[in-house]
């Protein structure tokens, strides 16, 4: 693997230069905001914690400056990308910025939300995401994926905080309940919009997914994410009223609810994942 002192990493120059080669207009619906920031590639890369055994799938490449700094570290790099013109070029980037390790880097033309094969399970995920679809990305390669045990994702800063948000805070919610079924989140640090081109109007968080057994239940994950599902479609009513509709009647949702040890008066934002595991086992059996 290189050193850090000798990777060719893309800089704002190089990067305009390939938009320019390829004749791209980044566009805002596929939140394509390259990262033209070196020292901010390495970062991401350093607190992925990538080694050389690690078979890394990365999501919207883009341009390849993340990719690159994979590369320097990972034994492979399975890179996703939806934009043909982008996953077309990205080979030929590799091959003159990194010539050694071309070999390792596979480039799929796919949406990353309907993947579900790989040619190699990976064992880490570390990704840019496209703001407008992080969250869904995020829970299908946890829901399909299950031999990577760690990840880091770049996120807008508002999906960050709700992404390792607890129960009571303002910004908890389905996002947060549906990633702590699969993993432990938490935020490691913050970019700024200028280390990116097109420069985006809004900051960028960092998160890192530490990878758990989930909640142990005899509830399915489709149980348990409908019982969610229900308690945050109005988040301010009780949860004896939000889950009426799937209890038959609020009586009923009443006793769900304390048969699962769970007030219900309470509301859903109050809860962790393990408690709404408990009702989904109750309302099941019923």
């Amino acid at each position: 693997m290189a050193s850090d002192h000798d990777q060719r990493l893309l800089d704002p120059t190089a990067v305009r230069g390939l938009v320019a080669e390829l004749g791209l207009r980044p566009t805002k619906q596929r939140g394509q905001n390259f990262v033209t920031d070196a020292n901010t590639v390495r970062r991401i890369v350093a607190l992925a914690e990538v080694g050389e055994d690690d078979v890394v799938v990365e999501i919207g490449p883009g341009l390849g400056s993340l990719t690159l700094g994979l590369l320097h570290r990972a034994r492979r790099v399975i890179a996703i990308e939806i934009d043909e013109l982008l996953a077309g070029a990205l080979p030929a980037t590799v091959e003159r910025l990194a010539p050694n390790r071309a070999d390792a880097l596979t480039v799929l033309t796919a949406d990353a939300l309907r993947v579900d094969t790989l040619p190699e399970p990976p064992t880490k995920v570390v990704a840019n995401l496209p703001y407008n679809v992080s969250v869904p990305v995020l829970l299908h390669l946890l829901a399909t994926f299950d031999s990577w045990r760690y990840g880091l994702v770049m996120v807008q800063s508002e999906v960050a905080d709700r992404l390792v948000a607890g129960p009571g805070s303002k910004t908890y919610g389905i996002p947060s309940l549906k990633l702590a079924w699969y993993a432990a989140a938490r935020r490691v640090g913050s970019v700024a919009p200028s280390v990116f081109w097109p420069v985006p109007n809004v900051d960028s968080g960092l998160v890192a997914l530490d990878r758990r057994d989930p909640v142990p239940t005899t509830a399915s994950r489709e149980q348990v994410f409908a019982v969610i599902d229900a308690a945050f479609a109005q988040r301010r009513k009780m949860l004896r009223s939000a889950l009426s509709g799937m209890a038959g009647s609020s009586a009923a949702a009443s006793a769900v609810l304390e048969q699962a040890g769970v007030d219900p008066q309470t509301r859903g934002e109050q809860l962790g994942i393990a408690d709404f595991a408990r009702i989904a086992e109750a309302l099941a059996g019923r």
